[in-house]
Protein backbone atom coordinates (compact mmCIF):
# COMPACT_ATOMS: atom_id res chain seq x y z
CA UNK A 1 0.00 0.00 0.00
CA UNK A 2 1.41 3.69 -0.61
CA UNK A 3 1.86 6.33 1.23
CA UNK A 4 -1.02 8.20 3.11
CA UNK A 5 -0.56 11.33 5.04
CA UNK A 6 -2.96 12.36 7.78
CA UNK A 7 -3.33 15.66 9.06
CA UNK A 8 -5.67 14.64 12.56
CA UNK A 9 -7.61 18.18 14.46
CA UNK A 10 -9.12 18.42 17.72
CA UNK A 11 -12.40 20.33 17.04
CA UNK A 12 -12.35 24.23 17.55
CA UNK A 13 -13.65 25.42 21.71
CA UNK A 14 -16.80 25.19 22.28
CA UNK A 15 -19.03 26.75 25.21
CA UNK A 16 -19.30 23.86 27.02
CA UNK A 17 -14.96 23.43 26.81
CA UNK A 18 -15.43 26.90 27.83
CA UNK A 19 -17.80 26.17 31.04
CA UNK A 20 -16.16 23.17 31.51
CA UNK A 21 -19.37 21.16 31.26
CA UNK A 22 -18.18 17.07 30.39
CA UNK A 23 -19.30 16.96 26.06
CA UNK A 24 -18.26 13.45 25.60
CA UNK A 25 -19.62 11.75 22.43
CA UNK A 26 -23.21 12.48 23.48
CA UNK A 27 -23.08 16.02 23.73
CA UNK A 28 -23.52 17.74 20.17
CA UNK A 29 -22.89 21.44 20.86
CA UNK A 30 -21.81 24.27 18.61
CA UNK A 31 -18.40 25.84 18.08
CA UNK A 32 -18.44 29.31 19.99
CA UNK A 33 -17.45 32.49 18.59
CA UNK A 34 -14.06 31.59 19.69
CA UNK A 35 -14.24 27.98 18.47
CA UNK A 36 -14.87 29.37 14.82
CA UNK A 37 -11.99 31.89 15.21
CA UNK A 38 -10.10 29.09 15.19
CA UNK A 39 -11.62 26.78 12.46
CA UNK A 40 -10.78 29.83 10.40
CA UNK A 41 -7.30 30.07 11.77
CA UNK A 42 -6.38 26.95 10.76
CA UNK A 43 -8.12 26.99 7.31
CA UNK A 44 -5.98 30.03 6.88
CA UNK A 45 -2.96 28.03 7.68
CA UNK A 46 -3.63 24.85 5.42
CA UNK A 47 -6.02 25.70 2.86
CA UNK A 48 -3.18 25.00 0.17
CA UNK A 49 -2.65 21.48 1.22
CA UNK A 50 -4.21 19.33 -1.28
CA UNK A 51 -6.83 17.39 0.54
CA UNK A 52 -8.34 14.21 -1.26
CA UNK A 53 -10.65 14.04 1.86
CA UNK A 54 -12.01 15.20 4.72
CA UNK A 55 -13.66 12.88 7.88
CA UNK A 56 -15.12 13.90 10.80
CA UNK A 57 -17.14 12.55 13.91
CA UNK A 58 -20.89 12.49 13.74
CA UNK A 59 -21.09 15.40 16.09
CA UNK A 60 -21.28 19.04 14.94
CA UNK A 61 -18.45 20.36 16.12
CA UNK A 62 -15.65 18.28 14.14
CA UNK A 63 -18.21 19.44 11.11
CA UNK A 64 -17.75 23.42 12.13
CA UNK A 65 -14.25 23.14 12.42
CA UNK A 66 -13.59 21.90 8.97
CA UNK A 67 -16.60 23.29 7.48
CA UNK A 68 -14.10 25.68 4.73
CA UNK A 69 -12.46 22.92 3.78
CA UNK A 70 -15.61 21.25 2.76
CA UNK A 71 -16.88 24.07 1.16
CA UNK A 72 -13.96 24.05 -1.29
CA UNK A 73 -15.48 20.50 -2.12
CA UNK A 74 -13.16 18.13 -1.01
CA UNK A 75 -15.57 15.00 -0.56
CA UNK A 76 -16.13 14.69 3.05
CA UNK A 77 -17.85 11.73 5.36
CA UNK A 78 -18.87 11.29 8.92
CA UNK A 79 -17.48 8.14 10.66
CA UNK A 80 -18.48 6.93 13.73
CA UNK A 81 -15.17 5.60 14.72
CA UNK A 82 -13.92 9.15 15.03
CA UNK A 83 -16.58 10.14 17.71
CA UNK A 84 -15.29 11.45 21.28
CA UNK A 85 -15.27 8.65 24.02
CA UNK A 86 -18.71 8.39 25.67
CA UNK A 87 -18.60 10.04 29.71
CA UNK A 88 -21.71 8.32 30.52
CA UNK A 89 -23.86 9.70 33.74
CA UNK A 90 -21.04 12.32 33.41
CA UNK A 91 -22.36 13.75 30.14
CA UNK A 92 -23.55 17.30 29.82
CA UNK A 93 -22.96 17.83 33.94
CA UNK A 94 -20.52 20.40 35.11
CA UNK A 95 -16.99 19.15 36.45
CA UNK A 96 -17.87 20.01 39.93
CA UNK A 97 -15.22 18.59 42.95
CA UNK A 98 -17.69 15.14 42.84
CA UNK A 99 -17.06 14.50 39.31
CA UNK A 100 -13.87 16.02 38.80
CA UNK A 101 -12.79 13.52 41.52
CA UNK A 102 -14.18 10.60 39.84
CA UNK A 103 -12.71 11.74 36.76
CA UNK A 104 -9.42 11.56 38.01
CA UNK A 105 -9.70 8.30 40.03
CA UNK A 106 -10.97 6.93 36.64
CA UNK A 107 -7.64 8.66 34.56
CA UNK A 108 -5.45 7.14 37.15
CA UNK A 109 -6.77 3.41 36.60
CA UNK A 110 -6.53 4.02 33.07
CA UNK A 111 -2.74 5.11 33.66
CA UNK A 112 -2.36 1.81 35.46
CA UNK A 113 -3.39 0.22 32.67
CA UNK A 114 -7.17 -1.01 33.65
CA UNK A 115 -8.44 -0.14 30.09
CA UNK A 116 -11.73 -1.58 30.26
CA UNK A 117 -12.89 0.43 33.06
CA UNK A 118 -15.24 2.97 31.72
CA UNK A 119 -17.29 5.58 33.52
CA UNK A 120 -21.16 4.50 34.49
CA UNK A 121 -22.89 3.89 30.69
CA UNK A 122 -19.95 5.42 29.22
CA UNK A 123 -17.18 3.83 27.09
CA UNK A 124 -14.29 2.18 28.23
CA UNK A 125 -10.56 3.07 26.35
CA UNK A 126 -10.55 -0.20 24.46
CA UNK A 127 -13.95 -0.02 23.27
CA UNK A 128 -13.15 3.03 21.67
CA UNK A 129 -9.76 1.35 20.26
CA UNK A 130 -12.36 -0.91 18.70
CA UNK A 131 -14.27 1.89 16.92
CA UNK A 132 -11.04 3.54 15.91
CA UNK A 133 -9.03 0.82 14.62
CA UNK A 134 -12.07 -0.08 12.42
CA UNK A 135 -12.50 4.02 10.93
CA UNK A 136 -8.85 3.92 10.13
CA UNK A 137 -8.83 0.38 8.55
CA UNK A 138 -11.62 1.87 6.22
CA UNK A 139 -9.59 4.56 5.15
CA UNK A 140 -6.70 2.87 4.72
CA UNK A 141 -8.61 0.90 1.82
CA UNK A 142 -9.07 4.15 -0.05
CA UNK A 143 -6.10 4.44 -2.20
CA UNK A 144 -6.98 7.16 -4.10
CA UNK A 145 -6.62 9.40 -0.95
CA UNK A 146 -3.25 9.99 0.06
CA UNK A 147 -4.08 13.34 1.67
CA UNK A 148 -6.41 13.26 4.73
CA UNK A 149 -7.83 15.31 7.11
CA UNK A 150 -9.82 14.00 10.09
CA UNK A 151 -11.22 16.49 13.12
CA UNK A 152 -12.16 14.41 15.63
CA UNK A 153 -12.11 14.99 19.60
CA UNK A 154 -8.96 15.13 22.56
CA UNK A 155 -9.46 12.57 24.77
CA UNK A 156 -10.46 10.28 21.54
CA UNK A 157 -7.25 11.83 19.82
CA UNK A 158 -5.31 10.66 22.79
CA UNK A 159 -6.05 7.15 22.80
CA UNK A 160 -5.87 7.20 18.85
CA UNK A 161 -1.74 8.72 18.76
CA UNK A 162 -0.89 5.68 21.24
CA UNK A 163 -2.70 2.61 19.23
CA UNK A 164 -1.59 3.96 16.11
CA UNK A 165 2.20 4.66 17.10
CA UNK A 166 2.79 1.34 18.91
CA UNK A 167 2.39 3.57 22.41
CA UNK A 168 1.03 1.61 25.15
CA UNK A 169 -2.52 3.12 25.79
CA UNK A 170 -2.38 4.14 29.44
CA UNK A 171 0.40 6.72 28.19
CA UNK A 172 -2.55 8.44 26.60
CA UNK A 173 -2.75 11.31 28.50
CA UNK A 174 1.51 12.07 27.28
CA UNK A 175 -0.15 13.39 24.14
CA UNK A 176 -1.05 17.20 24.58
CA UNK A 177 -3.95 18.56 22.96
CA UNK A 178 -5.82 21.75 22.90
CA UNK A 179 -8.90 23.43 20.37
CA UNK A 180 -7.50 22.96 16.80
CA UNK A 181 -4.04 21.62 17.65
CA UNK A 182 -2.60 19.26 14.70
CA UNK A 183 -0.78 15.89 14.61
CA UNK A 184 0.38 14.40 11.30
CA UNK A 185 0.88 11.24 10.49
CA UNK A 186 2.47 9.11 7.95
CA UNK A 187 1.41 5.69 7.01
CA UNK A 188 3.68 3.74 4.99
CA UNK A 189 4.71 -0.43 5.13
CA UNK A 190 2.12 -0.86 7.98
CA UNK A 191 3.63 1.54 10.22
CA UNK A 192 2.40 5.20 11.26
CA UNK A 193 5.15 7.48 11.99
CA UNK A 194 4.10 11.37 13.79
CA UNK A 195 6.14 13.94 11.54
CA UNK A 196 4.33 16.83 13.34
CA UNK A 197 3.62 16.94 16.65
CA UNK A 198 1.26 19.15 18.48
CA UNK A 199 1.31 21.68 16.22
CA UNK A 200 -0.67 24.89 17.21
CA UNK A 201 1.29 27.87 14.92
CA UNK A 202 -1.85 28.85 13.58
CA UNK A 203 -3.51 29.99 16.77
CA UNK A 204 -0.27 32.28 17.67
CA UNK A 205 -1.86 35.51 16.57
CA UNK A 206 -5.64 34.40 18.24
Amino acid sequence: MKKKTFYIIRHGQTDLNLRGIVQGRGVNSPLNENGLKQASAFYEAYKDIPFDKVYTSTLLRTHQTVDKFIQLGIPTEQLIGLDEISWGVYEGKEQDETIMSGFAKVVESWRSNDLDLAIELGESPNQVVQRQKEAFEYMLQKEEEDTVLVCMHGRALRILMCHLTDVSVNLMDDFPHTNTSLYVLEYEDGKYKIIDYYNTKHLEGL
